[in-house]
């Protein structure tokens, strides 16, 4: 098969499956029929709206075949797709609207952004707009994901590869028209990626609404599903499940079970390995700006227990000491790795500028080491980014937030041990005049940040908690916590 232009995806489908189902959402599916349909009347209203090539269209929709439709229509126009959260406080997605300037934003009021067309979440295209296909075009970018920073402001990671794909391409694992369940949020971007590059390769993508423990493993079996994507955090809730209620369930279809974006603890692993399969259980390392990533496979992980993976073929990787030079085999420091086609070939930044070292080495923040055969095992975070339940949280974002507090002087967050999640956000606040409102202190927060961003503690000191250069000690004061805990 050659390579098809997103924009001529669906109808590809549509011609070998019309039938079949491409979307599920809690048992309401859409067939490719329908799919190719409504996205070339949804296409034409985006296009009237002014949706022209290689524009960004903010995407502010949950989960469900409206997200899809949305991403689609842009494709089809040759524009790139810009996902953010649904629940986004706005003060957050002014930001991120400021640094994407999109042609139109699905998902929010009309007026909201002045003469940028907006569409509510209950939108639908006039029904007299055909649904014929659409003249071919290609968007140079794929997507361009929404990140935090540590500067406190979002960034766009704008991805280099262009709105086309191979369906023959073998990635992750993606059976030809097969069935994959994503029950976690799609504007981020690994659900992102995991569905629609199912959905390139024909299969019947099952999205749920917000994650549910017992009604993962009820649509697995519903849909005989043979992919499926999870972090941790999910995998953790699906084994606090009363044993009954796990063995309820007919699983056999499963071939993959990915999990990625956080740590996974070696017991959760094993548990899983000794239930599903060796075979069955994959883990991916990597970043949203592609420049490469490792994979392991459950019977592998068993001969290197804590290993990430070792390196794909796309990419190059390597341990570098505090003191710049490569690190051999067995020794700690900072993981860098790069594409093998060439820095800065998988992606581009709005809002911010790489972390690269000479050579067009780039690192994620992360302290790790490689055996003698290449496998890379993690020993710590370097940068303060903190992983809650798979998604990524930047204290500075969280502080400047707190921050415009009334009264508060400085601030820090860092992250602290939580069974459910991996981490959760304690917050330390700087108020001289005594500790803030509880009630207004986390209304504050819920205007400018996503929930997931909202610490779950907080503390409050009378010192200064950044030094006179303006530094905050992160490190140590999780540190000092951890310990008088």
């Amino acid at each position: 098969m050659a390579i098809i232009s997103l924009s001529r995806m669906i109808a590809h489908w549509a011609a070998l499956q019309g039938d079949k189902a491409a979307l599920d959402h809690h048992g309401a599916s859409v067939t490719w029929r329908e799919f190719e349909a409504s996205t070339n009347r949804l296409a034409r209203a985006y296009e009237r709206l002014g949706v022209r090539q290689d524009d960004f269209v903010t995407i502010a929709l949950p989960n469900g075949a409206a997200f899809f439709e949305a991403c689609f229509a842009a494709w089809k126009l040759g524009a790139t797709p810009q996902p953010v959260s649904s629940r986004l406080p706005k003060l957050e997605r002014d930001q991120i609207i400021e640094l994407a300037q999109p042609t139109l934003i699905a998902g929010c009021a009309q007026g909201e952004y002045g003469d940028i067309p907006c569409l509510p979440e209950t939108y639908r295209p006039d029904p007299d707009l055909p649904d014929t296909p659409l003249p071919e075009r290609t968007a140079v970018s794929l997507k361009a994901m929404t990140s935090g920073g540590s500067t406190g402001r979002p960034k766009l990671i704008v991805s280099k590869n262009p709105g086309a794909y191979d369906p023959d391409t073998e990635i992750l694992q993606i059976p030809m028209s097969g069935v994959m369940l994503i029950p976690g949020p799609l504007y981020h971007n690994g659900p992102f990626v995991w569905a629609m590059m199912a959905l390139f390769k024909g299969c019947t993508v099952a999205v749920t609404t917000r994650f549910d423990a017992e009604e993962t493993l009820r649509t697995i079996e519903r849909l005989k599903v043979d992919t499926a994507y999870l972090v941790p955090t999910m995998m953790r809730r699906i084994w606090a499940l009363p044993e009954d209620v796990r063995q309820r369930y007919d699983l056999s279809s499963l071939r993959t079970l990915w999990h990625l974006a956080e740590p996974c603890p070696a017991w959760l692993k094993e548990k899983f390995i000794d239930w599903l399969g060796p075979d069955v259980i994959w883990e991916l390392y990597g970043g949203t700006e592609g420049q490469g990533s490792t994979q392991i496979q459950g019977g592998d992980w068993l001969t290197h227990r804590g290993s990430v993976g070792r390196p794909v073929e796309t990419c190059e990787m390597k341990i570098v000491g505090e003191d710049g030079r490569d690190l051999p085999a067995g020794e700690i420091g900072e993981v860098f790795l790069r594409p093998k086609e060439g820095p800065g070939t998988t992606y581009r930044y709005i809002g911010a500028e790489a972390r690269a070292i000479e050579g067009g080495w780039e690192s994620l923040g992360d302290l790790g080491w490689m055996d003698d055969e290449g496998f890379l095992y993690l020993a710590d975070r370097l940068s303060d980014m903190i992983l809650v339940g798979g998604a990524n949280v930047y204290p500075a974002e969280v502080e400047a937030a707190l921050d415009a507090f009334p009264g508060v002087r400085s601030s820090a967050v860092i992250g602290l041990p939580d069974e459910d999640k991996g981490s959760r956000l304690h917050a330390i606040i700087d108020r001289p005049e005594g500790p803030a409102d509880r009630e207004a202190l986390l209304a504050h927060l819920a205007e400018r940040l996503v929930t997931y961003k909202i610490p779950r503690s907080f503390e409050h000191v009378s010192e200064p908690l950044r030094d006179e250069a303006g530094k905050v000690r992160r490190k140590s004061l999780r540190s000092e916590r951890l310990t008088s805990s």
